[in-house]
């Protein structure tokens, strides 16, 4: 493996030298923060750093959901949280897709304007969720703008060939993206403005001094004026006193299934469970209220627990009675807290952190990023 110290001239003044802007993470939030110090700085040197040869938390092993509350995901969240911070957390995913949506073209992400379903498999739950419908539609509207963003559809089962739900919330301004086409989109975006991302170097530890940022990785030292950690569920690593842990996400995808009536996107149980069609086939992830303690890893294998019960529920109640296989199997690492409220915070006058997204990661991503851009170029 060839040190940091082996380059050549070359290599050292055009990748390593004299590094204005430094980010930790190539993901959504590492790549929108860079993009938005470029903009506000056009002739510093922005260099990122991946550990991995692709992004390796969420940002490419999600399941695409361009989403920002299902009903009774909020409604969890606002019995666990106080008001204010569930209704800005709403607000900062629902500005962070428009974002999104503004930076790149919608043919560019296969951007789907399909809304979702929050299906509910308790009958007598809705007892408890049909009088909240006007209050979360109020404060969606004060939002977005937009009026009646939840409504209750019955059948189900004709519209998707679904067994065993009762009904389900749609969410009119929900979609999906292809995560593989936004990472394309992204790279080129970061190439075009001549930023440089270094794949295969993970920093080990850092240290700030008065005038820059020492970081020491897999090949050695680096320097930069400012350094900015966007890697999410990993930022424990780093960062041991944040209040932010890892937790594995569980993810497969079925074959392909001949007539699919099951096409859009999907939660269930308080948005722990969450499925989509991509083309014929459904990718199916979650589960991991089932052990929380076991899920919250850094670990990227599955577990029986999770997969036997992701393809039982396929088998009884999204797919009854269609054959189908699995074809693919993943994990992603999110980064939850005791709040799902991003942290967005300097460390010192040289070092800012963007993390814990809260598995919402494709939506609130972008804005963190340009959050984060803005509070490290202020420290300046």
């Amino acid at each position: 493996m060839i040190q940091f110290k082996q380059l050549s001239f070359w290599e050292k003044v055009t990748l390593l030298e004299n590094i204005d802007f430094l980010i930790v993470g190539n993901g959504i939030v590492g790549s929108a923060c860079a993009l938005e110090l470029r903009r506000q700085h056009p002739e510093a040197k922005i260099v990122i750093l991946e550990r991995s040869y692709l992004p390796l938390g969420a940002s490419t092993k999600n399941a695409g959901f361009a989403c920002f509350g299902s009903v009774t995901e909020l409604l969890d969240d606002l019995e666990n949280s106080d008001e204010t911070t569930v209704w800005n957390t709403v607000k900062l995913r629902y500005e962070g897709l428009q974002r999104l949506l503004q930076r790149y073209p919608e043919s560019d992400l296969n951007y789907q304007n399909c809304g979702s379903y929050d299906l509910i498999t308790n009958k007598s739950d809705l007892d408890v969720y049909h009088p909240k419908l006007d209050y979360l539609n109020r404060q969606i509207e004060s939002i977005t703008g937009l009026k009646n963003c939840y409504s209750y559809e019955e059948d189900v089962y004709s519209s998707f060939g679904f067994k065993g739900f009762h009904g389900g919330y749609f969410n009119r301004l929900e979609g999906a993206i292809d995560a593989g086409k936004l990472l394309l989109a992204t790279q080129k975006d970061l190439a075009k403005n001549g930023i440089m991302t270094l794949f295969g170097i993970e920093v080990k530890t850092f240290q700030t001094n008065q005038n820059e940022v020492r970081i020491e990785t897999n090949y050695g030292e680096v320097q930069t004026r400012k350094l900015c950690i966007t890697v999410n569920g990993f930022a424990k690593k780093l960062l041991p006193h944040l209040e932010v842990e890892p937790a594995r996400a569980q993810v497969l995808v079925t074959s392909e299934i001949p007539n699919l009536q099951a096409k859009g996107t999907f939660h269930l149980d308080k948005g722990y469970y969450y499925f989509r069609n991509v083309g014929n086939r459904i990718l199916f992830g979650g589960g991991r209220n089932l052990d929380f303690k076991v899920e919250n890893t850094f670990d990227l294998n599955q577990t029986a627990l999770i997969q036997n019960r992701l393809e039982e529920l396929l088998s009884e109640n999204i797919l009854p009675g269609k054959p189908f296989s699995i074809d693919y199997r993943w994990s992603g690492t999110m980064g939850v807290g005791p709040k799902k409220a991003p942290i967005i915070e300097k460390i010192d006058s040289h070092c800012a952190v963007g993390v814990r997204l809260g598995g919402m990661g494709v939506a609130i991503g972008s804005l963190v990023g340009e959050q984060l851009a803005s509070l490290i170029s202020k420290a300046e």
